[in-house]
């Protein structure tokens, strides 16, 4: 279980988003946990977590390789909170990335240095 007055990044190490944000944290001396979707998984009570957080819209990234890959009527089957989970559980890759779990308990979905500069002080 992760320190919780550390936050927890999870994501893929070779997503160029994941690396910007990796290294945005530790230029400003923000010692995170790295969770590899790819060889850890997502654990369904954190992505349930997430969803609830952030909605299952923002969470599923329909922009990624992943999503543009599936057969229409997969794509289709995505229509609320439940069916998103059920995807994002078995293909991780179509999650939004990356996903921070901040020591306050807060979520957020994808990078944004002007939001971390608030929440990092």
């Amino acid at each position: 279980m992760p320190d919780t007055a550390t936050p927890t990044l999870y994501g893929i190490p070779n997503c160029d988003t994941v690396k910007k944000a990796r290294t945005w944290l530790a230029d400003h001396g923000v010692d995170a946990v790295f969770h590899d979707f790819k060889k850890q998984g997502v654990p369904p009570d954190h992505l349930a977590r997430w969803l609830a957080a952030a909605g299952w819209e923002t969470v599923l990234n329909r922009r990624g390789t992943t999503w543009r890959q599936l057969r229409a009527e997969e794509q289709t089957a995505v229509h609320d909170a439940a069916s998103a989970a059920a995807l994002l559980q078995r293909a991780p890759s179509a999650i939004k990335r990356p996903v921070v779990e901040w020591p306050d308990g807060a979520i957020t979905v994808g990078f944004s240095p002007e939001d971390w500069s608030q929440r990092v002080g």
